[in-house]
């Protein structure tokens, strides 16, 4: 049986949305541990509810009444009302609206979505100003060891110093990431078949029922062969050409299947960042998947568990106010890459190369080091591995990724 574990998120939510008297819009892929964070938050109250819309009881309430869902105050603390995937209600948005202007009494309102929950906030009812929102992503390696959060400037300074001890646990977790991937269900029970089973089902709920009440598709089978091809494209700019060729579809249609595909959490794009980057690519995006566990190629896999913690970081110290944090690859016209690059305010703040058993400085540095106003990058590799080498003014450290990663979220 999985057991319930405390999620990063918790403090944010607590102490920047519920403290200043908002809602907490939680949004994230299914089963990454939306419900677990929303009951563990629930556990700590002396009174609340959770209602999901899949629950007939809970929509026949909501229609007729839906103040009538508030939970009423018990003891000293503020009661907690969880509404889990209210976004599929059509008129959602007025309906929360009223109950959250007209509470009689105070209490914190947690939504949580497997949808992106801003596509659902289009439209003339507004709830601007009365929520803060949160994207929740599946485990990393700091969050496996329940470090907790630290703010960027923080875990760079850390990470660059190697202020924390080598952990010989760090590469076993990371090799088990890589064999059952991120999310909590198949990572906790560690069983290669179940986490196939999980896999398979998983990708048949975001399919058949997630990308149904989207975008209300016929093409699903489709849709199906485009994402069994996904996998062995991860980590190069990705030719929506070719995939038409593929699947014998057009452009237009490609393009909309993706995106819908972004909106459910199943795979998330980086675009390559052109700024000041003579001859960059401007277009072609490189595409990764959230659970990365079904994907052939190691290095490939390898890069995209390290995509998901760069995003992960940037998500959270964007999301809890550090800043305006973005995830971008760099590559010019001549086919010379460094994998990402973070980007803080609009200003490149962290480039990282990934090399999977390689622990020499790559070459792209020499171009790329003298392009960017960045003191400090990272060259992440599969090994036991932690030096420091200089190119021009930028400090490049090589380390080990079970270890590096660590310092992060």
């Amino acid at each position: 049986m999985v057991t319930m574990r405390r999620r990063y998120l918790s403090p944010a939510v607590t102490n920047l949305a519920f403290a200043g008297k908002k809602m907490a819009f939680v949004s994230g892929p299914r089963q990454c541990g939306k419900t677990t964070l929303a009951k563990m938050l629930l556990k700590h109250r002396e009174a609340g509810a959770y209602h999901n819309w899949d629950d007939v009881a809970f929509r026949r309430l909501w229609a007729k009444q839906p103040s009538a869902a508030v939970p009423k105050p018990e003891g000293k603390t503020r009661p907690l009302l969880i509404l889990d995937e209210l976004h599929k209600h059509r008129r959602w948005k007025r309906s929360l609206k009223g109950v959250f202007d007209t509470l009689t009494a105070p209490c914190d309102i947690l939504v949580t979505g497997s949808a992106r929950l801003g596509i659902y906030m289009r439209g003339s009812d507004s709830l601007l100003g009365r929520y803060v929102s949160f994207r929740l992503h599946p485990f990393t390696l700091r969050e496996i060891r329940d470090a907790g959060a630290t703010a960027p400037d923080e875990a760079i300074e850390r990470l660059f110093s190697r202020s924390e001890p080598r952990r010989r646990s760090c590469q076993k977790r990371l090799d088990a990431l890589m064999t059952y991937g991120p999310f909590p269900e198949p990572y906790l029970a560690q069983h290669e078949r179940k986490a196939r089973i999980w896999r398979r089902h998983r990708e048949q709920l975001v399919i058949r029922e997630d990308l149904r009440d989207l975008s209300r598709l016929p093409e699903l089978g489709r849709i199906e062969m485009m994402t069994s091809l996904i996998p062995t494209r991860v980590g190069s700019p990705f030719s929506t050409k070719a995939m038409c060729e593929d699947l014998e579809a057009n452009f237009n249609t490609i393009k909309r299947w993706m995106h819908y595909l972004q909106e459910l959490y199943y795979i998330f794009e980086l675009k390559p960042y052109s700024k000041k980057i003579p001859r960059s690519l401007k277009r072609e995006g490189k595409v990764y998947l959230w659970d990365y566990s079904g994907i052939p190629d190691k290095a490939a896999r390898f890069e995209n568990l390290v995509a998901s913690h760069l995003l992960k970081a940037c998500h959270y110290w964007t999301d809890t106010g550090e800043g305006t944090f973005e995830l971008f690859y760099l590559r010019n016209k001549q086919k010379q890459e460094i994998d990402f690059l973070i980007v803080r305010d609009g200003v490149p703040w962290l480039p990282v190369e990934v090399k999977y058993s390689d622990t020499a400085t790559s070459s792209n540095w020499k171009r790329f080091a003298k392009l960017l106003p960045c003191k400090r990058a990272l060259q992440l590799v599969n090994a036991r591995y932690w030096k420091l080498h200089t190119v021009g003014d930028c400090q490049i450290l090589v380390a080990s990724a079970s270890e590096a990663l660590d310092y992060l979220i």
